[in-house]
């Protein structure tokens, strides 16, 4: 159920995208126009409370973020581009990208057995349950290739977090739901299906061939210091960055989830809050040379798994290695979209990043035009200027 949500946010927004489109305002103040489409999704989407947003484009010299709504709708505190959200599934770019340093370093290759990098504990639950550990590759893990059933797609996944909010999930917990309520789908590199799972064990390998807990060890790989990731950490694993404000209050429907415990969704799948400003920082690091050492990993990344046959309802294809890449409206885009409402894109075309987010699971799609209208008013106005 928590799976199929984050798929059905980036179905939303490609669909918004290529068939929702409607003209952009006369007004030639960007800056108002980008604070209106927040104002508008507030005012318009009852269920959606607060959203945030940042867009980042040197070819305009445009860097803005705005915000519209109430972070604490109960508690009367308003909604800034500075307030942290649960980003969920776009947890896993950075999982993605902390594996590939760590195979920078020699530490590990994405063709390497997990086997050779997991507990053993890990591999004798998965072998127990007719996986092939051994021809289970890293790559196939950053690709949802891996043919490995996700705990998150149950129904009952949902439920048991609903039902004690407050229960403190381990990383070996969520792997033994895998193996207990489903089967695997294939063999590794037959099936595409997106899946939080296969994120679970590589937030496993990091730790195993780091020698390090996990947030430590991604936050030293990606370097959050250098980047000015000053608003980003990891929940319940390490402490809140001083002066950086409580988050958000984020909604499943009409249900607060702001004290849940954050271990239902933490082990690499998500587990890292952030802001839409810190989120358009590490997209625009990622993809113009800040992140990685050798700049081919940068390609690495965007390579996906050839030959493989998407399940039904396995989530919108595309998908390279903690990313997806989409051909939409002319431009190409690096997308990542997560659970509770967040959305992070690079445009290389127009060297542009949008990151966004609303406080709310079911909100129809309100994200994906939030992003697509950002993305359209620069392009009006990158057009006439480049011709």
């Amino acid at each position: 159920m928590l799976q199929n949500a984050t798929r059905l946010a980036l179905v939303f927004f490609i669909g918004s995208l290529c068939f929702g489109c409607s003209e952009p305002p006369a007004e030639p103040d960007l800056d108002q126009q980008l604070q209106s489409i927040l104002d508008s999704l507030v005012q318009d989407n009852v269920a959606v409370r607060s959203a945030a947003l940042h867009v980042d484009t040197p070819l305009l010299e445009l860097y803005w973020e705005g915000a519209a709504g109430m972070a604490d709708p109960e508690g009367g505190i308003r909604m800034t581009p500075r307030t942290p959200v649960r980003i969920a599934s776009n947890t896993k770019t950075f999982i993605a990208a902390a594996v590939l340093r760590l195979s920078e370093e020699g530490m590990l290759d994405i063709d390497d057995s997990i086997a050779d990098h997991l507990p053993e504990e890990y591999v004798m639950m998965l072998d127990g349950d007719g996986y092939d550990t051994g021809a289970m590759t890293i790559r196939h893990l950053l690709t949802h290739t891996s043919g490995l059933f996700d705990h998150t797609g149950p129904d009952q996944y949902e439920e048991a977090i609903v039902a004690d909010p407050m229960h403190r999930w381990t990383r070996a917990e969520q792997l033994r739901a895998a193996v207990d309520w489903g089967d695997p789908h294939g063999a590794p590199g037959e099936f595409y299906t997106y899946c939080d799972s296969g994120y679970v064990l590589l937030g496993g390998i990091i730790e195993q061939t780091s020698g390090q807990p996990m947030a430590v060890a991604v936050r030293e790989l990606l370097e959050y210091e250098k980047l000015g990731l000053d608003s980003t950490w990891w929940e319940a694993l390490e402490p809140r960055p001083t002066g950086v404000p409580d988050r958000a209050h984020q909604f499943l429907g009409d249900l607060d989830t702001f004290e849940f415990d954050p271990s239902f969704d933490l082990y690499g799948g998500g587990g890292i809050a952030s802001t839409v400003g810190d989120l358009a920082k590490f997209y625009r690091a990622l993809f113009t040379g800040g992140v990685f050492a050798d700049p081919e990993t940068a390609g690495v990344m965007l390579t996906g798994v050839d030959g493989v046959e998407p399940l039904p309802d396995g989530g919108p294809t595309g998908y390279r290695m903690g990313i997806w890449v989409a051909e939409i409206e002319g431009f190409t885009v690096h997308i990542h979209t997560g659970f509770f409402g967040t959305l992070a894109t690079y445009v290389p075309e127009l060297d542009m990043v949008v990151a966004a987010a609303t406080n709310q699971n079911q909100d129809n799609g309100a994200l994906g035009n939030v992003a697509l209208e950002a993305i359209k008013l620069v392009a009006e106005v990158r057009v006439p200027m480049s011709s």
